[in-house]
């Protein structure tokens, strides 16, 4: 087959019918689709003069003047085309001819309404997803999230940002993926246990393949809570809510932060969990002591083992002795018949962490610098040391310095604290992690609540960022847990409306700046959305150096929608 040949497969093959004309206004091109649209043999117009062929034909004037006609609606006897005419070049950018290329408009109209008709089905199915309160997740054929509901986010605390376009076992907590199960096998499972979302919610699922025309297209899974929220307690009644025995349940990625005061302080902790040292955690109410306690147990060789929680502060002196230290048979009156263990015995093998531990009264001082420099404890009452097993980690957002000086902390004992101190950076110096902390805290709140937030506007973002959060994380906390709570049922943005008003330790009271936000807020949800593209679009451009492919990339959307908008915003 020669080039000639192989060019007129080409052209035959297409769907449009395609004309062409030489410099002299004669007919030299003309495809199988033009001679269905147009009802002309080949034979009977390939030489012809153009418009001996269509009377009503601009393709001589194209070539005449060199100008393309996009678009354009030309009118053939009872049929209708829809046509773009394009002049013909030669290397030297001379016109040699001129060429048309057109469709029937019918055959146009029809493919609009299938898509339009497609577009309304779509919505359709959407509407039914997201009204359902089974939690619906959807893949493609490569197992790629593409679809999930509100009832998902949920159950699982996961968002689309979260699911859309990750591996299907993002959020399996325990289990195997039954996606990838039924695109393997193309057959559907029912019934399967597993755990799924950060908070390894007990789960059963239904999952079955996707199949268009025989082909697979991807799964579909419906997922059912089946989980109970089950507290088992076995603390004395003086000490409950006060001594936790708890598996220490976070981690070094629980850990929230880019800044580098965080990242330092978190490295630390990381190398001083896998020895047996003493850490000492200092930092304000909030900053996160108690969380990086759970993260060094769970790193060390200890993590199989208990994690025990004391809050010094809460207990009277003869409380928390007797606690810690564990009492024998008739040591004071109310004492249980056969004594008790203490919790450095229970904590045997594992870690203790004693919280407020500047606290402490003097008289006990004594007996925790003895298992700290002995390893060994001796029951109220008793007279038989015991050899102890233990991780000791120290908290205190007091000044033991301090202390010191004014006599209500030993020096020896502070000493034997002291060994690897780690002093946790407020929010206030890292408010670059303030953003990542929001995304966190609404995931992790979107669970126990119920409900599907998907983050906070720039404004209020930027509210929050401004104030100085003596209360550190734990305040944070409290703050976006409070305004999820005025959220609407149909709302799913924080907003500063949603917000408290914020006051700084140096009286600028920031509830005016809420309030000049609220009014620049008091505009329609087109220009609200309009002037978000807008700044987007800029702020994309400017990092991109005005590179427009780059910044569509960078925008998540085709170039031919970035110069839509640009087009559209007169940008």
């Amino acid at each position: 087959m020669d080039n000639y040949q192989k060019k007129d497969v080409i052209l035959d093959a297409t769907h449009d019918g395609i004309l062409s004309i030489d410099r002299a206004g004669q007919v030299e091109l003309f495809n199988k689709a033009a001679e269905k649209i147009l009802n002309r043999k080949k034979e009977n117009v390939i030489g012809r003069e153009v418009r001996e062929v269509i009377p009503n034909t601009r393709l001589h004037i194209v070539m005449n003047t060199g100008q393309m006609e996009l678009n354009q609606t030309q009118y053939l006897g009872d049929k209708t085309i829809i046509t773009n005419r394009m002049p013909v070049r030669n290397d030297a950018g001379k016109v040699i001819g001129a060429v048309a290329v057109f469709r029937d408009i019918e055959e146009v109209k029809n493919f609009a309404k299938e898509v339009i008709n497609l577009k309304e089905m779509q919505a359709l199915l959407e509407a039914i997803i997201n009204s359902t309160q089974d939690a619906i997740s959807v893949v493609d054929e490569n197992g790629r999230g593409l679809l999930i509901n509100p009832a998902y986010t949920r159950l699982t605390g996961l968002t689309e940002k979260d699911v859309l376009g990750k591996p299907a076992t993002v959020d399996i907590a325990e289990g195997r993926s039954m996606h990838y199960q039924v695109i393997k096998t193309q057959e559907p499972v029912h019934n399967v246990r597993m755990r799924v979302g950060p908070k390894k919610k007990d789960v059963i699922v239904d999952v079955a393949p996707i199949l268009v025309n025989g082909n697979l297209k991807g799964s579909v899974g419906v997922i059912k809570d089946v989980s109970e929220i089950k507290k088992l307690t076995e603390e004395l009644d003086q000490v409950k809510r006060i001594i936790r025995h708890i598996d220490a349940k976070y981690n070094f990625n629980d850990i929230v932060g880019k800044s580098k005061s965080i990242k330092n302080i978190t490295g630390l902790a990381r190398r001083a969990s896998h020895t047996p040292v003493t850490v000492l955690l200092r930092g304000e109410s909030g900053t996160g002591k108690e969380l990086f306690a759970h993260a060094i147990h769970n790193e060390s060789d200890r993590s199989g083992q208990k994690f025990i929680r004391v809050n010094c502060a809460a207990l009277s002196d003869n409380l928390i002795e007797s606690e810690l230290f564990g009492y024998v048979e008739g040591a004071f009156t109310g004492a249980k018949k056969e004594g008790k263990k203490g919790l450095f015995e229970e904590a045997e093998g594992g870690t203790i962490f004693l919280d407020e531990i500047g606290k402490i009264s003097l008289s006990l001082q004594p007996k925790l610098l003895r298992v700290l420099q002995e390893r060994e404890i001796m029951r109220v009452g008793g007279s038989r040391t015991i050899d102890i097993d233990v991780r000791i980690i120290v908290a205190s957002n007091t000044d033991l310095e301090k202390a010191i000086q004014q006599g209500d902390f030993r020096e020896d004992l502070y000493y034997r604290l002291n060994v690897f101190p780690l002093n946790i950076p407020p929010l206030r110096n890292r408010k670059e992690d303030i953003s990542l902390l929001v995304d966190h805290i609404i995931r992790k709140l979107n669970q126990e609540y119920g409900r599907s937030v998907t983050g906070i506007s720039p404004e209020g973002l930027n509210l929050l960022i401004d104030y100085d959060w003596p209360g550190n994380v734990r305040e944070l906390e409290n703050v976006i847990g409070r305004a999820m709570i005025y959220l609407g049922i149909d709302e799913s943005i924080i907003t500063i409306n949603h917000l408290p008003n914020l006051k700084n330790d140096n009286n600028l009271d920031l509830s005016n700046q809420q309030e000049k936000l609220r009014a620049n807020m008091e505009m329609t949800l087109a220009e609200t959305v309009a002037k978000t593209e807008q700044e987007a679009i800029l702020n994309a451009l400017e990092k991109t150096d005005g590179n427009r492919t780059e910044a569509a990339k960078m925008l998540g959307i085709a170039v031919r929608s970035l110069y839509y908008k640009l087009k559209k915003y007169g940008l």
